[in-house]
């Protein structure tokens, strides 16, 4: 079936400013106004026609003890057009970067809260 495509992705976040921190000022995501009261901090994001919501709530997973290497641990991958100048960016800002094993243009890396993130050069 070909008439199924993402929508959004989600992830649990411990403090929304520190989150949108990462997501909206380092990585330029804008911010979606248009978020209803749903009742607990967080926002969305978007990203082309897709979004990011952040969660803020208590998370049931373990922060400690996930792999190193974000490509062994559930991830959500983001295409960019520049990868090496996002790397550059990143590393700037004391972020840690683990390099594809594949060999191919992408590296991983965790938010603030843990969550693994994959950029593929696009």
């Amino acid at each position: 079936m070909h008439d199924i495509a993402i929508d959004h992705v989600s992830f649990i976040v411990a403090d929304t400013e520190r989150a949108l921190g990462f997501y909206r000022d380092l990585l330029g995501l804008p911010v979606d106004p248009g978020r209803p009261d749903l009742g607990y901090p967080g926002a969305w994001l978007a990203v082309g026609s897709q979004q990011i919501h952040l969660l803020e709530l208590p998370n049931p997973d373990p922060l400690h003890g996930r792999p190193a290497h974000g490509g062994r641990d559930r991830h959500t991958a983001f295409r960019v057009a520049d990868v090496a100048a996002l790397a550059a960016r990143l590393e700037a800002a004391n972020v840690t970067l683990s390099r594809s094993k594949s060999g191919r243009a992408a590296f991983f890396c965790r938010d603030p809260d843990g969550n693994a993130l994959e950029f593929v050069g696009a």
